[in-house]
């Protein structure tokens, strides 16, 4: 007796194997993406977690930085004083630039610096200077002799000043600005501003590195009328600084 067998349906088992197969790659499809959605959340929790708390110290690190740069520009400008008995600096003839500015070109050996000035003269770079009318810091700026900081010499009528005074008459030497960040004479702040990198409008109460006659430096609040800038009069009662040396 002849056995017969069942002929084998090729295409049937093609259609089968094809539908086995579409069926997987949907599963590992789906799987796939659920894994990349689970992972691109889990990556944003933990983003959110971190990235704080990298800002938060980056932003200390910077402040200590300028406060340590103004800490040491304070001390030329002493230094460079006892040099000129006992003289705080003064508009020198024929000198480049506002005393403001270019105070630094006087008192710069005395921060360890020689020739020219430059984008290289680091203790004179606020890291967080974005600048004001110029789309650049001032520290890389020719026009502002490559300077974060500015000096309590503003020549204008009825503005106070120390400029050229001597020392000793500088009767409130732990409330008299000797130099500061530019933003204390706006005031702004490049370290906790309410205006983002925004340099309008001033506002009262933005807090600025400054450095006193008397050698310490802090992060001190500048007071604003609302009309004035800054440094065209010293602050009502209750702020710890003053620009003239009265």
């Amino acid at each position: 007796m002849t056995m017969r067998t069942r002929p084998v349906n090729l295409g049937l088992m093609q259609r089968q194997s094809a539908i086995q197969s579409a069926a997987l790659r949907g599963r590992l499809v789906a799987f796939t993406l659920t894994d990349l959605l689970v992972g691109l959340a889990a990556l944003a929790v933990v983003v959110a977690a971190v990235m704080p708390p990298v800002v938060a110290a980056r932003r200390k690190a910077q402040l200590a930085r300028c406060t340590a740069n103004l800490g040491q520009i304070d001390q030329a400008v002493l230094a460079f004083s006892h040099d000129n008995g006992g003289t705080l600096p003064a508009p020198v003839a024929g000198q480049k630039g506002d005393l403001w500015w270019w105070y630094k070109e006087q008192v710069k050996p005395y921060a360890g610096l020689k020739g020219p000035s430059s984008t290289n003269d680091a203790v004179f770079a606020c890291p967080n200077d974005r600048g004001y009318s110029d789309p650049r810091p001032f520290h890389d700026s020719a026009r502002f002799d490559y300077n974060s900081y500015v000096f309590n010499g503003v020549f204008l009528p009825g503005t106070p000043n120390i400029a050229g005074w001597p020392l000793t008459a500088v009767k409130q030497p732990q409330r008299t600005l000797l130099v500061m960040e530019w933003t204390a004479h706006a005031p702004l702040s490049w370290h906790h501003s309410r205006t983002g990198r925004n340099n309008l409008p001033f506002y009262c109460d933005a807090q600025s590195v400054v450095g006193f006659v008397d050698g310490h430096v802090s992060f001190t609040k500048i007071y604003y009328d609302g009309y004035n800038a800054a440094f065209t009069q010293d602050p009502i009662a209750g702020y710890d600084y003053q620009y003239s040396g009265n």
